[in-house]
């Protein structure tokens, strides 16, 4: 049977798990929703019966509020599925294009994180709240157990990024650079343009030529996203002024981490046997990841 099949009676054989709106909802008075199942669920009378049970333990709404309320959670293959209420005080119909969600234990420990497009989810209408099943998949945990009964749902509300990314150096850099050299790099990251929401950009800071070892190219990694990202592997390309590829080569970084909200430089050094051509123009130059190249950058909680 398929998760989302009419009728999954397995949510029934889990206990009732408690979980945490986008805004506090322990008021006593406020907005009561009312159960709005989708029109394609068909549910036995004991599944209603069970979600009834379970609307009416949830606290009110304030005014205009937008919250989420888990019920249970069972294992699916190699993964798992949590149902939850999606709650609504608007008096209007609220549709949603893509949420992110995030099951934290009782410490608000951070146990698994997926974004999900809900376009079969339809419209929530007015005052309203709607059972919903979520498959995470084993590659969304981020830790290797998810508790059945200590665990609660939340929306993950993403920070807007800071305009300037401070700088994290490594402690290699910290020793080998001067004040002088900081306060430089400082001022060139405060004169960037700010990216994207969730950009990770790469930006070129200097290229020289080392004898006896080969090119080394310095870059600049901006980390805009609400994550830490670590990268094992690179593959660049670097181009010259004349627009030609000349140089390419692979780069194993140990798990370098960029933090969220932050940026890091990193020396590249392609091998003299990577340079395919001498008396390289390096009065303009740009690196690349080449088209199709595997890279393994992971993203952190």
């Amino acid at each position: 049977m398929g998760i989302f099949n009419k009728g999954n009676n397995e949510a029934n054989e889990q206990e009732e798990n408690k979980s945490l709106d986008i805004r506090s909802t322990d008021n006593e008075e406020g907005i009561k929703t009312e159960l709005s199942y989708h029109p394609e669920w068909d549910l036995s009378v004991q599944e209603k019966y069970v979600f009834q049970y379970n609307h009416q333990k949830l606290p009110t709404l304030q005014p205009n509020q937008i919250a989420i309320n888990g019920i249970n959670l069972y294992e699916y293959d190699g993964g798992f599925v949590i149902t939850a209420f999606l709650r609504s005080s608007l008096p209007k119909p609220v549709s949603f294009e893509v949420i992110d969600l995030v099951i934290v234990n009782g410490d608000n420990e951070r146990l698994a994180r997926k974004s999900f497009e809900m376009d079969l989810f339809s419209e929530l209408p007015p005052n309203s709240c709607r059972p919903w099943r979520f498959l995470f998949e084993n590659e969304n945990k981020l830790v290797d157990e998810i508790p059945k009964n200590n665990w609660k749902v939340v929306f993950e509300l993403k920070q807007k990024a800071p305009d300037v990314l401070p700088l994290d150096l490594e402690d290699s850099w910290k020793e080998a650079f001067s004040d002088e050299q900081k306060q430089h790099l400082e001022n060139i990251v405060k004169n960037l343009p700010p990216l994207r929401e969730g950009e990770v950009n790469f930006m070129g800071l200097e290229a020289k030529i080392i004898e006896g070892r080969g090119l080394a190219a310095t870059l600049l990694i901006r980390n805009a996203s609400n994550r830490s990202i670590t990268i094992e592997n690179l593959p660049l390309v670097f181009e010259d002024a004349s627009g030609e590829a000349v140089a390419q080569a692979g780069f194993q970084l140990n798990n370098l981490e960029i933090k969220s909200q932050t940026c890091k430089p990193w020396t590249f050094v392609f091998p003299e046997s990577a340079i395919k051509k001498e008396n390289l123009d390096l009065s303009k130059w740009k690196t690349y990841v080449p088209q199709n190249a595997a890279v393994n950058m992971k993203e952190e909680a």
